[in-house]
């Protein structure tokens, strides 16, 4: 008699397609996150698509824990007419920090209508993963992002501001230090957010960025 094993992801992964109802389709969507597998990859890129915020956030938070394995699967799934999908994608993205997702991080920082998603798009700019890049492409990828950065932080949405600022923050110490010029644009932009910015949260951020900076 020849046994044959199932696989333990298999009944995970059946039971996300399966769920009848908002609750039994989130606790099952956050089991097969809970287990790391990339064989789960394709369920969970598909569940960015469904109409279930919950199921969404444990979909999203699922991949990026596998990490960069998850990029080219997402990036072959991105659907420009699902925007749901297409911002919860984004978020995974920003999450993994992988050098390939930049040109979509880069436009949904700045063109993007929701504030969800810029604001994770911005948060994402200042978390790549320099060594995915050729030596020689790391500073002019760094003064591209810096140029955008410069943009986003002058968004309309304060959330969107503030995570500018983390990114400019983590930018700063991701800058090689013989690149003077850069840091202090940094610096500068920062003294010029705090004087200028309304928003009391955003001068604390900046402050704080700027203490961190300093104190290193």
């Amino acid at each position: 008699m020849i046994e044959t094993t199932i696989n333990p992801v298999t009944p995970l992964i059946e039971a996300v397609e399966t769920a009848d109802s908002a609750p039994k389709l989130f606790q099952a969507v956050t089991q097969l996150a809970h287990a790391r597998s990339i064989e789960a990859i394709p369920t969970l890129i598909k569940v960015l698509g469904y109409n279930n915020p919950g199921a969404a956030v444990a979909a999203t938070e699922g991949l990026i824990s596998l990490g960069e394995v998850v990029i080219e699967p997402l990036l072959s799934s991105l659907d420009e007419y699902n925007y749901g999908a297409r911002a919860w994608a984004i978020r995974v993205f920003a999450g993994v920090g992988d050098i390939r997702a930049l040109d979509l991080l880069i436009k949904a920082s700045v063109n993007d209508f929701s504030l969800s998603v810029r604001r994770a798009a911005a948060k994402g700019l200042g978390s790549l993963q320099w060594h995915q890049l050729p030596s020689e492409n790391v500073i002019p990828t760094q003064t591209q992002i810096l140029d955008i950065l410069f943009t986003t932080v002058k968004d309309g949405e304060w959330v969107v501001r503030y995570a500018s600022i983390v990114s400019l923050e983590n930018l700063y110490f991701a800058i090689d230090s013989s690149h003077e010029n850069l840091l202090n644009k940094i610096t500068d932009k920062l003294t010029e957010i705090i004087e200028k910015d309304a928003e009391i949260a955003i001068q604390n951020r900046g402050k704080l960025a700027l203490k961190k900076i300093y104190n290193k």
